[in-house]
């Protein structure tokens, strides 16, 4: 049922009638009756009895397609339990919404799936639960995997050559992972139908897209099929082209929510149907079906895209690694930087690392200077504090001179994001609301960023004065500046309002926000990382571990150093991400981050929960949750619209026990009616 109440989340039984018979498959969406409503489930297995002295009928098949694959049932009942959630939550994020015109279309086409054994009993979805037949525990919880490229043998009956044929399975070209000292031995695991398990570290400059085009075609050749996850549709974009080389046409297919509700239904069930052996998407891909999965893959893991913004909050890293445990497959997870979570799956021997050698890593990378150490400050003592040091300045012009494209990141959008006032440099806000001013243009006039407000008469309430000034510089503002100091260079932007895919390789100079660098033709001359204390002084968790992974994601767009590339990062060259950034060694600083959160206790390396809402009801809920030996109640901490935050943290081992306890309390809340809810997150992004 379509009803995601935390008392519910369990599974009820339903009786087939005889003109159903042929319709009620498992899989299939069904019509029930629950508390005297019709209301939407899901059949999840046909039984021939039923331990209910009385159960009721099945209704109506909304739909005879089989849309919900036995595996992915039982993929979603653990990402439930692991995040504390129900069933129904995650299926409405696993299955995309019915179109019954693309239906139709393909009602001719034969069905795949077999006939249901028994025709007694139905075991409907009345509350979008199920059986408890899966894991509780993600795959990160349970280290007892291979160690290494040599990963466990495909299931009885494995492939033995490409789909759909026999023989040996054709060798795929290592082409660039023989940059990877572990990079053949991957390629050849997947080809002979093994699941290793992999944490990919990509060189500077390295195509990431067909890399994982090489992975994807080794699975596909020894007869078994892969799903791969990034973070967004200019990724995906690169990804398909990727895929298409090297694949062909119609063997792939896409999951996204750009492509529309019938294109995206269409590629669902030619997946759900096995038409194809390969399934690529954004986010909601991660629960696509996939015909004998022989690899699941994510790119750069850190993006916080890959984060879900509805109940039960997971994230798609956790989830396909949940996926390869369950289904015994391959797991790459890749990217220029390395999350904590990632150098947990290492350090636990859950994966193995994928890594070049240092001297390759030498070669590959751009030379990068901090403008912030005492050899620069010597020379330019304004260094420290200077938006634009003479040093970044300098490298800028030479990489133009020499015909070359110039990259310039900017932390925040815009032209001037944030204003104060000139004279007494408080903050300008919003006579309204409080919100922060803005302006939008070197013309404009200040506004509100939070009501819209505008502020034409600003007033500094401190002070009195009029004039306002630059707290934070946008993007727009440094397009603007830059223009002015390099006359006649083209100057374009790439950001939240047009964002570019690529620009050509002569001289230019390119503003982008983080994410929607494009790349360059050849690759850039010089790449300058401005106002990086924006990034590393949040009061974030993730500060340093997202500051350096936008940092490489710029960098690796460079050329190399002797092409010509180099890189200026103003900031001080001895913090440890700026250190990272100048070795190209994510492996060091990830390393170094989950020491320190193992020490501080923060996840990864302990579990936590994040208890959200009222403060009446964040206490109720609490109050009635029996968590389990060695759970400690951290906060309250403030957080949006006046509501609490409270934190629960136990060590990895009771991660299971947390979930569960937590899924009561809540059932308990649902069961007598609680008026004010309160949301439940495993492991969120944010903290504080």
């Amino acid at each position: 049922m379509d009803l995601p109440l935390a008392h519910l989340d369990r599974p009820f039984d339903y009786l087939v009638p005889a003109e159903l018979d042929a319709q009620a498959l498992p899989g299939v969406r069904v019509k029930v009756r629950f508390a005297g409503q019709l209301v939407d489930g899901w059949l999840l297995e046909r039984v021939a009895e039923s331990d209910h002295p009385r159960p009721l009928y099945l209704e109506k098949v909304v739909s005879p397609v089989p849309v919900l694959a036995p595996e992915v049932a039982r993929l979603a009942r653990a990402v439930a339990d692991r995040y504390a959630g129900s069933l129904a939550d995650v299926l409405r994020l696993a299955v995309p919404p019915r179109h019954a015109r693309v239906e139709k279309e393909l009602t001719a086409a034969p069905e795949a799936d077999a006939v249901p054994e028994a025709d007694a009993v139905a075991n409907g979805d009345a509350d979008g639960t199920m059986r408890a037949d899966g894991t509780t525990a993600g795959a990160a919880d349970r280290p007892d995997g291979p160690d290494g490229i040599a990963g466990p043998s495909s299931p009885a009956g494995g492939p033995s050559g490409r789909a759909g044929g026999g023989g040996t399975p054709d060798a795929v070209d290592p082409r660039g992972w023989r940059d990877y000292p572990a990079g053949p031995a991957l390629l050849r695991a997947l080809t002979d139908g093994r699941s290793p398990r992999a944490v990919w570290s990509a060189l500077p400059g390295e195509d990431w897209a067909a890399r994982y085009a090489d992975a994807v075609a080794a699975v596909v050749a020894g007869g078994r099929g892969a799903l791969v996850v990034v973070a967004d549709a200019r990724d995906l974009e690169r990804l398909d082209a990727a895929l298409t080389d090297v694949l062909g046409t119609g063997r792939h297919v896409r999951l996204s929510a750009a492509l529309g509700p019938a294109r995206r239904y269409r590629a669902f069930l030619a997946a759900r149907r096995g038409e194809v052996p390969v399934v690529i998407g954004t986010r909601a891909a991660m629960f696509a079906p996939v015909e004998r999965l022989g690899l699941v893959a994510i790119w750069d893991d850190g993006d916080d895209l890959h984060a879900e913004p509805r109940a039960p909050y997971p994230h798609a890293r956790e989830v396909l690694l949940t996926r390869a445990q369950l289904g015994e497959a391959a797991a790459l997870v890749g990217g220029y930087a390395r999350t904590a979570e990632a150098q947990l799956l290492v350090e636990t021997r859950w994966a193995r690392e994928v890594v070049a050698d240092r001297a390759t890593v030498r070669a590959r990378m751009p030379a990068i200077a901090p403008t912030g150490d005492d050899p620069h400050l010597a020379r330019d003592p304004g260094a420290a504090s200077a938006r634009l040091p003479s040093l970044a300045w300098t490298t800028a012009r030479d990489a133009l001179r020499a015909d070359l494209p110039v990259l310039v990141q900017v932390p925040r959008r815009g032209y001037l994001p944030s204003i104060a006032c000139a004279d007494c440099r408080a903050p300008a806000r919003c006579p309204h609301c409080a919100g922060p001013l803005a302006l939008p243009a070197a013309d404009g006039v200040p506004a509100c960023r939070w009501c819209g407000r505008v502020a034409a008469a600003y007033a500094c309430p401190e002070c009195g004065g009029r004039r306002l000034r630059a707290a934070v510089t946008g993007a727009r503002r440094t397009a603007e500046e830059l223009g002015r100091a390099f006359p006649g260079v083209p100057v374009r932007t790439s950001g939240r309002e047009e964002v570019l895919s690529a620009v050509p390789g002569g001289a230019g100079l390119v503003i982008a926000t983080p994410g929607a660098e494009p790349v360059a033709d050849g690759g850039y001359g010089a790449v300058l990382l401005l106002d990086s204390w924006s990034l590393l002084t949040r009061a974030d968790l993730r500060a340093g571990e997202e500051a350096l992974r936008r940092w490489l994601a710029a960098v690796a767009l460079a050329r190399p150093g002797g092409a010509g590339g180099r890189v200026v990062v103003v900031a001080d060259g001895g913090l440890a991400p700026v250190q990272a950034l100048l070795r190209w060694d994510a492996a060091w600083f990830a390393a170094r981050e989950l020491a320190e959160r193992r020490e501080l206790g923060f996840p990864p390396a302990v579990r936590m929960a994040s208890v959200t809402g009222p403060a009446d009801a964040v206490a109720d809920l609490l109050a009635g949750v029996r968590l389990p030996d060695g759970a400690e109640i951290l906060g309250p901490v403030p957080a949006d619209e006046g509501r609490e935050r409270m934190l629960v943290r136990v060590p990895r081992a009771r991660a299971a026990a947390l979930a569960g306890a937590l899924h009561t309390a809540a059932g308990q809340r649902s069961a007598r009616k609680a008026a004010d809810p309160v949301r439940l997150q495993v492991d969120p992004l944010s903290l504080f």
